[in-house]
């Protein structure tokens, strides 16, 4: 990648046009200092809260605007402060939150803009983004939050076990049945070919095995019977996990270990691949400093063995289809929107933001929506944060998670119970239709 984006300082990046940007097309702005009121989650130990006090800055001396920061952590009781917030009149201009069912009152209320109605006098609005990876609000479909960064889940390869083992690294059109034949390859030279822990975190696996059945479009509806065809795919998943299982690709002790004892083999050499999310790559980056503390005693030599890439597809998900999400972002509230001086200073915020030069700082190498991300200073960056950056440039989609909505007890029978199901104690029928039984129930 050419060297460029991170290298500068945010300062410097601020060299964005905030009358093209933050307007629209339209001339200027009032001419007259505003003072907005934010509230994000970027504060405390967020890793992105200095990267937000530095782009407040730039963007207030940019523009004359003043913003009065209210940020907090993110937590049950931020939550609760905003929603009082929005009850009681007191909602910030803009506001960086969730875009799930924690944003279903004030949007149900009338209190935020769409996306939609900001583009009908702003056309220019987070037109920068990929709208199909926008969240939509279960309110009424319509977006509202322009996203900043996200998540996403793939899988994470020692390529050390794969060198030995005579196997290539898998690429963005990897299939399962691949993958089955260089699981068989890596058990012939000795090593566990998956490194997961069955007894005690299967979560990644029975995801994307079930996402292997369904597809981007169908994977977050939760079957209504073990007989419909959506409960056919999930037992369709199971079995494959349990396919794996009698295959021999797991560790020996894939029922009795825990999930960082397979974590641990996956970073001693003795496994080759590991599904996880992006938080992982801290942790592997971590793993290979002898003070996790001390980015100073990073060993490069040892970190370079680990890469990253697609989880192998099969049917209509293709490999680059990823498990993910883009799950908070910039709302306008309705009183700022009302305000014509807030309205322009508001937009011309956000869009800031949410610039093609802005958002590659705080998303690094987890999920953004730009449609064209500026290529980055590698030398900025680890080199597995730049090996994600790659991996993230080749998805073609971002679903979220299915067990997050089908949770509680309703997992219990797959998630707790998967070493029966791998082991034939109980079949995968009876495993599914009893999670899918709980989960009508609490409906």
């Amino acid at each position: 990648m050419k060297k460029r984006m991170a290298a500068l300082t945010l300062a410097a990046v601020m060299a964005v046009s905030l009358t093209a940007c933050g307007s629209g097309g339209k001339e200027g702005g009032s001419g007259d200092s505003v003072k907005l009121n934010v509230t994000t989650t970027f504060a405390g130990e967020d890793g992105n809260a200095q990267n937000f006090k530095n782009a407040v800055a730039a963007w207030e001396k940019e523009t004359g605007n003043t913003v009065e920061d209210a940020s907090a952590t993110s937590d049950e009781t931020f939550k609760t402060r905003v929603l009082t917030d929005f009850e009681t009149g007191s909602e910030p201009d803009v506001l960086f939150f969730f875009n799930g069912a924690d944003a279903n009152n004030f949007i149900e209320a009338g209190k935020v803009v769409s996306i939609d109605e900001i583009r009908g006098e702003y056309p220019d609005y987070a037109a920068n983004m990929n709208d199909d990876l926008i969240t939509a609000s279960l309110v009424d479909g319509k977006k509202y939050a322009v996203p900043v960064n996200g998540f996403w889940e793939a899988m994470f390869v020692n390529t050390e076990v794969l060198d030995a083992a005579g196997v290539s690294m898998p690429g963005a059109d990897y299939t399962w049945d691949q993958f089955k034949d260089d699981c068989q390859k890596i058990r012939d030279a000795g090593y566990a070919p998956i490194a997961c822990a069955l007894g005690n975190i299967p979560h990644y696996w029975w995801e994307f095995s079930i996402f292997n059945h369904t597809s981007p479009d169908t994977h977050l509806q939760v079957p209504e019977s073990v007989d419909s065809d959506g409960g056919k795919a999930w037992v369709a998943g199971m079995n494959d996990i349990k396919e794996l299982y009698e295959l021999g690709y797991f560790p020996e002790n894939t029922l009795s270990a825990t999930d960082d004892e397979t974590f641990a083999m996956f970073m001693d050499g003795k496994a080759a691949f590991l599904i996880d999310g992006s938080w992982k790559v801290g942790g592997i980056v971590n793993s290979c400093q002898s003070d996790p503390e001390d980015p100073e005693t990073l060993d490069a030599e040892k970190l370079a063995k680990f890469d990253v890439t697609y989880v192998p597809g099969q049917g209509d998900r293709k490999a680059t289809d990823l498990i993910g999400g883009l799950s908070m972002g910039y709302y306008i509230s309705t009183k700022a929107w009302e305000d014509p001086a807030k309205r322009e200073a508001a937009v011309s915020f956000v869009q800031y933001m949410t610039s093609d030069e802005i958002v590659p700082l705080f998303a690094q190498h987890t999920a953004s929506a730009l449609k064209n991300a500026p290529e980055v200073d590698e030398a900025q960056f680890n080199p597995l944060q730049v090996k994600s950056m790659k991996m993230m440039s080749g998805a073609t989609s971002l679903t979220g998670a299915v067990q997050d909505i089908f949770n509680g007890d309703c997992r219990v029978s797959t998630f707790d119970g998967m070493p029966e199901i791998v082991t034939g104690g109980v079949s995968a029928e009876d495993a599914v239709a009893q999670g899918l039984e709980a989960y009508q129930d609490a409906q």
